[in-house]
């Protein structure tokens, strides 16, 4: 499916993956520290926002992709039941939960780059998206954004190197989805501060080993995540010399698309994903590069063979890669990390 392929038939059925999952409380998967008995507590009492698609990320980006999809097709059938399954979770009550939770003691770490990059990337998206309701849910939403990033501007300074895996830790994607908030919410001191990490951490990086990729369960591409990051913060001319240097040579050796051996492996999944994020990765850099030079093109071919090999791979009926995966299609094909 290309992105002019994008319809309102592709959208209802991953719009459809997401309502399925965002208030679906089990099976569920919580990073979750005790610090007494009254903290033994169900998902949906615990993060009453964001308790559903079996873990607190995969429900926040659930959410970012009904807001989006209603946001990119206001008439479509499923638009409305994506209003409401928002407005049910996005709630002052509940919001007040979720900040709560994140601040209380012990939990440092909780969902941290990932999942609080997606908070703050659900925030950019309604902050965008000009409708009554969607700037009433952004009001709502400023306490935990507020949150989240007093909690990275606190984390980014005391995390001297970066972190390269090809799963939630890796800091380049979250950093990407953070900057892209800064940019959308018009905070540009927190934008500041990102980009000036990023560059600490990534400008000096050469010959990325793009050959070690992947891991038996990334759905994250180390290499493609920096130079996606480092694209929205350099000039064309800086970027094209830059990428030289950090991926001399990128072909279809390196990014043989993945398949995924078990499907009733949620880890296993993780490849499906991959296939996804690739893509996305290798249209945001092709978007930096000059039109006439000779990367775009080979670039451009192997992006469209993941694509087309990720967007394939999604089942609904694989609980394992549903209650996710439908999010990282909408972000592929809607174009969303492309500004």
């Amino acid at each position: 499916m290309a992105a002019s392929d994008f319809d309102q038939a592709q959208a209802s059925r991953f719009a459809r993956m997401a309502l399925d999952c965002v208030h679906k409380e089990f099976p569920n998967k919580i990073a979750h520290v005790l610090n007494a008995d009254a903290d033994v507590k169900p998902p949906r009492e615990l993060t009453p926002a964001f308790f559903g698609c079996y873990d607190w990320h995969s429900s926040v980006h659930g959410h970012w992709l009904l807001v989006r999809l209603a946001r990119l097709f206001p008439q479509a059938p499923f638009a409305l039941d994506a209003r409401r399954a928002v407005a049910q979770s996005l709630t002052p009550a509940n919001i007040a939960q979720e900040v709560k939770y994140l601040n209380a003691e012990g939990r440092n770490t909780f969902e941290r780059p990932y999942g609080l990059a997606w908070l703050l990337q659900l925030a950019a998206e309604l902050k965008e998206w000009d409708d009554p309701e969607a700037r009433q849910w952004h009001a709502i939403l400023q306490p935990l954004d507020q949150a989240v990033t007093e909690r990275i501007a606190s984390w980014l300074p005391k995390l001297d190197h970066p972190i390269r895996t090809g799963e939630h830790n890796n800091t380049a994607f979250a950093m990407g989805l953070m900057l892209d908030y800064a940019r959308v919410a018009g905070n540009a001191e927190f934008g500041k501060f990102v980009e000036s990490r990023a560059r600490d951490y990534y400008l000096k990086d050469r010959n990325c080993p793009l050959s070690y990729e992947p891991s038996g369960e990334d759905f994250l591409s180390p290499c493609l995540a920096e130079a996606d990051l480092v694209r929205r913060i350099l000039p064309q001319e800086e970027f094209v010399r830059w990428f030289a240097r950090f991926l001399p040579h990128v072909d279809l050796e390196h990014l043989e698309p993945t398949r995924v051996a078990d499907v009733a492996d949620g880890k296993l999944w993780h490849l499906a994903g991959l296939n996804l994020s690739r893509a996305w990765m290798l249209e945001g850099i092709v978007s930096k590069l000059p039109a006439a030079g000779a990367r775009r093109k080979p670039l451009e071919v192997l992006a469209n063979r993941l694509r087309q090999t990720g967007l394939e791979s999604i089942k609904s009926e694989h609980y394992e890669g549903g209650h996710w995966l439908g999010s990282f299609a909408v972000y592929l094909v809607s174009g969303r990390g492309l500004r």
